[in-house]
Parts: structure tokens; sequence; C-alpha cells
């Protein structure tokens, strides 16, 4: 398996420090608002290295760290009059409720970083020990000029770098971009004790604390978006390596931007959209299968038309699927397949495409071929015994479904689909059904003739009825 390293700016074989087992941190959100759909790229794509890194027997510690004290976060709260923790609590909830939606695993561990203080305050202590961060009347700096490696992530050179939006201003500092690890309180925020005085954390030194505690001084794998390479994952690695004097993480991975109609998403320009806005409008497994279709370190481009196309796909595979269930519950046996078909080749292809650093795009495209070959062999009335019916609903299980999660296959009933929201659709569908059993065509009429007029498209079949909405 090759793994793109953005530190060394190469693709190198998977090599875990302790076999079968792996450590992975991504940066979570920072829970003052609903995730937006940028976001949610980057804890999808997380979420599907995790889960084919499991495919492959590997044992998986997954940590998601949720910042919940920020400068965003106290100025909100303070806007809504209501204290951080009220804020932080709402949003929480709703992040979980938001990824449950997403069909994504939870993390094994979401820490944060109020209740890891004194984990901060330990690795602030070192560092200060080390005559590495230095302490101004409650405010502590890191000082980069005692790090030989700084810049070794992004590429940046210390003597080229200027001081520009991403980078603290403070006349205090004895190098302009030395960064903060412990910040003096002001008046109105939330504070903790410590031996510099009250304060609270920078947000760099919490993931390098949280990392730490949770998965030791060196991590297999640290993950996040393409826009915290610098400074954020930066200063992560000069604070840990230099605190513990061991390699920080051994493989870095970080995500492509987003754009929304090839323009950056922004509030200003009205193209702002969060996940559980998409999620309102369209299906999990069609959001994971547009997002798929990209290679995770490549830009994404958002639009309706990419998504309803996604969707489209998304109805295809689920339609299969009602075919296979179906298939699976023949009572009947051939005693030969007239067809002999080769599972064995997607499966392997599928694994090849993923084991190039988790080359999504083709893997689904495997997935699509696929579909598309067993669809022929269903549609030529081959006779197809049950247990190939069996051989491809764990192949879209294992794949589609367990790994990109693109498609549900597991715990389908065979004669129907559907979402929450689609409920009553199906119940006049079997209505219908149940009058054309009985002969009733005027009220099997009127059942399709009155679902047409509100955008839904009955399909008659031998193997049942499917829809489709307008």
């Amino acid at each position: 398996m090759l793994v793109y390293n953005t530190l060394t700016k190469k693709k190198e074989e998977f090599k875990p420090l302790n076999p079968p087992n792996v450590s992975m941190y991504v940066c979570g959100p920072t829970i003052y608002d609903y995730f937006h759909i940028g976001n949610g790229r980057t804890f999808l794509m997380s979420d599907i290295i995790r889960r084919y890194l499991e495919y492959k027997k590997y044992k998986v510690k997954f940590v998601m760290n949720l910042t919940d004290v920020d400068d965003k976060i106290i100025n909100k709260a303070n806007a809504e009059n209501i204290t951080t923790e009220d804020l932080t609590e709402r949003y929480e909830a709703a992040f979980m409720k938001d990824i449950k939606r997403f069909k994504m695993k939870p993390a094994d561990v979401y820490p944060k970083a109020t209740e890891h203080m004194k984990e901060i305050e330990e690795v602030i202590e070192k560092l200060e020990e080390k005559g590495i961060a230095y302490n101004v009347d409650g405010n502590v700096f890191y000082d980069i000029g005692k790090f030989d490696g700084y810049g070794k992530l992004s590429g940046k050179n210390i003597d080229d770098l200027e001081i520009g939006a991403r980078v603290e201003i403070n006349a205090e500092k004895q190098n302009p971009l030395d960064f903060s690890v412990w910040k003096k309180s002001k008046e109105g925020e939330p504070y903790w004790e410590s031996k510099w005085g009250n304060g609270r954390p920078g947000w760099h030194i919490e993931c390098s604390a949280m990392s730490m505690k949770h998965l030791g001084e060196t991590i297999d794998i640290h993950a996040g978006g393409n826009d915290l390479i610098f400074p954020h994952h930066e200063n992560e690695i000069a604070q840990s390596e230099a605190a513990t004097g061991k390699e920080f993480a051994r493989y870095w991975m970080h995500f492509g931007f987003l754009n929304i109609d090839k323009q950056k998403m922004s509030k200003s320009l009205g193209n702002f959209f969060t996940a559980r806005d998409i999620l309102d409008k369209y299906p999990a497994e069609a959001l994971r299968l547009l997002f798929v279709q990209s290679h995770y370190r490549s830009p994404l481009n958002f639009s309706k038309e990419l998504i309803e196309s996604a969707q489209k796909g998304s109805e295809k595979l689920n339609k299969l699927v009602l075919k296979i269930q179906k298939g699976r519950k023949r009572k009947n046996n051939f005693p030969k397949d007239k067809v002999i078909f080769d599972f064995e080749k997607f499966k392997n292809n599928f694994e090849i495409e993923m084991d190039n650093d988790f080359n999504t795009a083709k893997a689904t495209a495997v997935i699509f071929d696929f579909a598309n070959e067993f669809n022929g062999h269903i549609s030529n009335e081959f006779e197809i015994r049950k247990s190939v019916f069996d051989k491809a609903y764990f192949f879209l299980r294992d794949t589609a479904e367990n790994v990109l999660g693109i498609v549900k296959v597991k715990g389908v009933r065979a004669e129907r689909i559907i979402s929450k929201n689609d409920e009553w659709i199906i119940e006049l569908i079997e209505l219908r059904s149940k009058a054309k059993e009985e002969k009733n065509w005027q009220l099997a009429d009127e059942i399709r003739n009155g679902l047409a007029e509100k955008g839904i498209i009955l399909e008659d079949s031998k193997s049942g009825t499917t829809y489709k909405k307008k």
C-alpha cells in the first residue's frame, strides 16, 4: 500500500509503527457552528481511509479532536450572551448528529482541549525547560529559531517568511514568527489557572498534547485539510518533536480544497453550504459518491448538476442491490451456472486502486464497471444461481458500503430501498401492488397517476416496482 506523505512530497510504502495497529489523528471542527461541506470532505475522506485500513485487517485507533476554546467560540458566545460551554455543547451535539447522517463511523475518541489542560501544560513546561518556549508576563511563546526542522512540512524557509494574515503579530515576541502556546487571559474570556497565570492554550499546542495523550509520542497518520499544513501542522511538528525528541507523525495526509461552481466557497458570495443543508436535500450516499469521484488530494468542484448526477449514480447502485436481494431470495437453484462471473477480478482491481494512495476515483469506477457487467447478465435472463447473487451482495457490501459508503446493502429488504422521508411512497406502491393482485386496475392507475403528478415515476419489472423522482 502506497501513501502520499506531505512531509516527504512522495508516495511511500505504508509501514505502521506497530502492525497491525494503526494510530490516526484527524484535526476536527471548531464547535461554534455547523460544519460546511469543505470540512465535510476532510471528515469523509478520513473516514474512508480509516475504513479501508480496517478492510485490510489493520486495527485502527481513530482520534478526532473537537476545538472547544477559541477566539471564534468566545466571540459568538458573547454575541449570543451565553457561556462558551453552552455554545460548544450545542454544536458538538449538532456535529455528532450530522456525521451520523453522513454515514461516518464515530471516532474512538473525541478529545476536547478543555478536558486536557493538564496534558497541555505538561508539554509547555517541557518546552520551557528546554529553553524553546519563553514566558513574557503570562504569555508563553514558542521560539521557532530553536527548532532546526521548522518548515520541513510546508517547505517554507524561515528567512523568506513574512508576517501575514495567519501569523499572529505581538510586540512581546522575540521573533515575529514565534507562536503562542499559552495566552494570558483577557477580561470576559474563559481562563484556566497555570504556573504562568490565568490563561488558555494556543490552538496548535492543543492537538500536540491530545494526540500524545491518546496515541503516543509518535503516531502513524496525521490528517487534515490543505489549509492546515501551515501554520497549524508545521507548528504541531515543531512543538511535539522539540518536547519529546521523537518523530511526531510518520505519514502526513492532506485533503484538497472544495470549490462551489468553480469558485471558492464564501458566505459573501452566497455559495456557502453546510453539510446539513445538502443532507436535507440529498441522501448521504449521493454526497459521498460525489466526493469519492475525485482523488482526496485534488481540488473538488461542487455544483447542483454534479450532486444530482451523483444521486442518479447512487440510484443505479440501489436498483442493483434490489435485484441482488431478489436473487438471494430465490427458492429454485439451477444445477449449473450459464455464466461464470469473475468476482475476484473486481475485488483485486478495487484493492489495486485503493492501495495506490487511496484512489477512490478509480476504485469507484471499478464498482460501476461491476454494476454494468452484473446488470448485463441479469437483463439477459441468464440462469444465475443464488450463490452468485450472494457473492455479488458480499462484494458490494465489503467495498461500496463498508469502505466507500456509497450504497446501503446490509439490512435492506428486497422489496424496498428507501429513505425515511419516502415511506409514504412505498405505502402507495404496496397498495397499488395489492390492487393489481385483486385486478382493481382503476385504483392501480389512479395511484400511478397521482404519484406522477408529484414527480414520482414508477417502473415495473419482473423483479418488482421501483421509483425515481423527477
